[in-house]
């Protein structure tokens, strides 16, 4: 039993319980049993973090049944090692270097003293940002839907949009409140801080608390930092910019908006498809185009140890710098005068390799079992929309056959626990040798 097959095997256990509460009469708003394939997918896409829905959350649960999807949403959101060890740390019971190790996978971070602490230091960050989100979007919900309803309504998506799940009790998602303020900022915050990784949060949180208490403390962001932030800045930016000029003059998205609206849906579009799953503006009607922005955008995903998916900001970076230093003539890797390792730059191209394949083979295995119903553009963005734990679609999810619906359903797993961990988990932990091969070149490019 690998570290790999642990976090494997502890999320297909969260899954497992999480479709047997939703297969319950108690779950369902009408009292039935649910559909199996309905429970399943739901729950796989709670914990996957992802958002597809093949019924509306709204109205097909009950609201003790959206209860248990904000539980399982929470749960992949803090991720299965972080939850089993946070439960180990309350019933006061101590864990050993294998729970260690597994929680430095999780994170993709080396680190194993203080990991109590950290662990601490993330439930109290999660709970302080998502009480936050709170309060900034209650008043618009409130005001539709009275106190209490309201109130439950605010506390649904704030969890949600911090875990980047993007579950919503709206058929629409937010469409209906594309003029709100609140929602516009509140909701991005909370997904842009959810997905940007608790490691940046930590070191922000530090440097704040070192300048409010006075203390001369040279604070030196880490690079992981750094580039997590650079990165994440750009893609906000360039995002917002691109959704604004593409679907300016297109009616039945941003057209009919006046200019403050139509920056708020470009900019809220921009955040979302970094594996949020919201949406302001019917992705349905949107431009090939924008579609294919869209794709982009959601393949690159959110950064490590965030509640996103996608290849990451940081594997970006690695492959952006790469090829400057190679276009220089450079042997070295360089940034932010660091210079990178070069198992790193091999993960970074495993990453992006293993991914498009996955990619390719799902929207391929779509295709033909839904030949002639969609256009294909829709297909990989479903399929892209699944792997990177986005939940954006186009509106064919539930349309989709049932072999489609389970083949997404693995897609969203794969997706939410990492391809590299994945392949691990089938193959074994790599196995080190002493052999050393000749070298040779051969013709790139």
């Amino acid at each position: 039993m690998t570290i790999a097959r642990t976090i494997c095997l502890g999320f297909l256990a969260v899954i497992s319980v999480g479709t047997l509460l939703l297969l319950l009469p108690i779950s369902t708003s009408s009292g039935d049993w649910n559909s199996p394939l309905v429970a399943i997918f739901t729950a796989t896409s709670a914990v996957c973090v992802t958002g597809l829905i093949v019924v509306d959350t709204g109205s097909h649960f009950s609201t003790l049944g959206q209860c248990f999807i904000l539980l399982l949403i929470q749960i992949g959101g803090l991720g299965y090692m972080t939850t089993s060890t946070f439960l180990l740390l309350v019933l006061r019971r101590k864990f050993d270097l294998r729970q260690k190790l597994a929680i430095q996978e999780s994170f993709d971070r080396p680190f194993l003293q203080g990991s109590q602490h950290l662990i601490r230091s993330i439930i109290i960050t999660t709970f302080f940002f998502e009480l936050t989100g709170l309060l900034i979007i209650l008043k618009p919900f409130q005001e539709d839907y009275g106190f209490l309803k309201g109130l439950w309504i605010a506390f649904f998506h704030s969890i949600s949009a911090w875990n980047n799940a993007g579950f919503s009790l709206f058929a629409d998602s937010l469409m209906g409140y594309q003029h709100s303020i609140a929602i516009n900022i509140g909701v991005p915050l909370l997904i842009i801080f959810g997905g940007i990784g608790y490691q940046v949060i930590l070191e922000l949180q530090y440097w704040i608390k070192s300048k409010l208490s006075g203390q001369r403390v040279l604070s030196i962001f880490s690079l992981n930092t750094k580039v997590v932030v650079r990165v994440t800045a750009f893609l906000l930016i360039s995002g917002t910019i691109g959704f604004f000029t593409t679907e300016f003059l297109n009616l039945n998205t941003l057209g009919p908006l006046t200019l403050k609206d139509k920056l708020l849906a470009a900019w809220f579009q921009s955040v979302t498809t970094r594996t949020a799953g919201f949406n302001s503006v019917d992705f349905g009607s949107m431009s090939d185009t924008a579609l294919f922005i869209t794709i982009a955008f959601m393949f690159i995903g959110a950064s490590p140890s965030g509640t996103g998916g996608g290849l990451k900001t940081t594997t970006l970076g690695i492959l952006i710098n790469c090829t400057r230093s190679t276009l220089r003539g450079h042997e070295q890797v360089i940034m932010h005068s660091r210079k990178i390792p070069t198992s790193l730059i091999y993960k970074a191209i495993a990453v992006v390799l293993g991914s498009a394949t996955m990619v390719v083979s799902v929207t391929t295995l779509l295709s033909i079992t839904e030949a002639g119903k969609f256009d294909f553009i829709h297909l990989l963005f479903e399929v892209v929309s699944a792997f990177a734990t986005v939940g954006l679609s186009t509106g064919i999810t539930a349309d989709l056959s049932e072999i489609s619906q389970i083949i997404l359903i693995f897609t969203m797993y794969t997706g939410r626990i990492g391809i590299l961990v994945f392949m691990a988990a089938i193959f074994g932990d790599p196995r080190p040798t002493s052999l050393q091969y000749p070298e040779e070149n051969l013709l790139v490019g």
